[in-house]
């Protein structure tokens, strides 16, 4: 294996934490701000790049971290360090309520395509950039942006979702059709595009969006019951707004406010 073979734990139900345990030398990777507690043993240092073990000059390390400056990430992430003797730990804690999947990529091909911002983190080895899509409809419309993250490698890799998780094992040409924003992952050899949902009122009044994203398999997907989105649109809607007024529940006043010009 290229990537550092690590052990884990994850505790909790609605906002999980997984505990990474590593041997002397052992690494693993995260995004700035994941990180939760750790013992004494463990190192911490910043890294340039995308995380995978290419061992590259410095062009090839500037690159990495483009790619991760495309998915609206930081150029740098953190690497943590097993530098004492015997077993040391880490923990990761996710950013708002769901659940936390552990990923084996050397069982999945070697490649996960996910949402961007769903990465937790991983095994050092495992490098994290963006998949290119041939149509550009795809690119612009697919997921939570613009931007699909892809994870490659042969280790573990810990991707984060809000509200229940299902996973739908795909056969050879069975379609789905899904909230883009309710995407979370699939495996490399899924096909994915989106789809038009035609009807004006669909849009306006059946609150579901413009665009499905479509899957069609072989191949697995893991699919989120409460995209970030929806939850941060919630709670602003329900936050004061200038003047003291709270935004009005139900769909009853909100047409009313549509047809008063509000």
């Amino acid at each position: 294996m290229n990537s550092h073979e690590i052990d884990y734990k994850i505790y909790g139900d609605d906002m999980q934490v997984v505990e990474v345990e590593l041997d002397p030398a052992e690494t693993v990777i995260a995004e700035a701000g994941a990180m939760m507690m750790m013992t004494e043993g463990i190192r911490m240092e910043t890294i340039f790049g995308d995380g995978g073990n290419s061992g590259g000059g410095f062009m090839d390390k500037l690159f990495g971290a483009g790619k991760r400056v495309l998915t609206g990430e930081s150029l740098f992430m953190t690497a943590f360090t097993n530098n004492g003797y015997g077993k040391q730990k880490v923990a990761f804690a996710a950013p708002y309520p769901g659940k936390i999947i552990p990923m084996d990529l050397s069982m999945m091909g070697g490649k996960i395509i996910c949402q961007k911002d769903a990465f937790l983190c991983a095994a050092k080895g495992v490098s994290v950039g963006i998949d290119f899509r041939k149509k550009l409809g795809v690119g612009f419309f697919g997921g939570e942006g613009f931007i699909l993250q892809k994870l490659e490698g042969d280790g573990l890799a810990f991707v984060h979702a809000g509200g229940t998780i299902i996973e739908r094992e795909l056969f050879p040409g069975e379609l789905l059709r899904i909230d883009t924003g309710c995407l979370v992952a699939m495996t490399r050899d899924v096909h994915y595009d989106i789809e038009y949902v035609g009807g004006i009122k669909s849009a306006f009044f059946g609150g579901e969006g413009l665009f499905f994203a479509t899957v069609r398999g072989p191949g697995k997907v893991w699919i989120q019951s409460l995209p970030f989105s929806r939850l941060a649109d919630r709670i602003y809607s329900s936050a004061p707004q200038a003047g003291g007024k709270r935004r009005e529940e139900g769909s009853f006043f909100d047409i009313g406010n549509f047809f008063d010009g509000n």
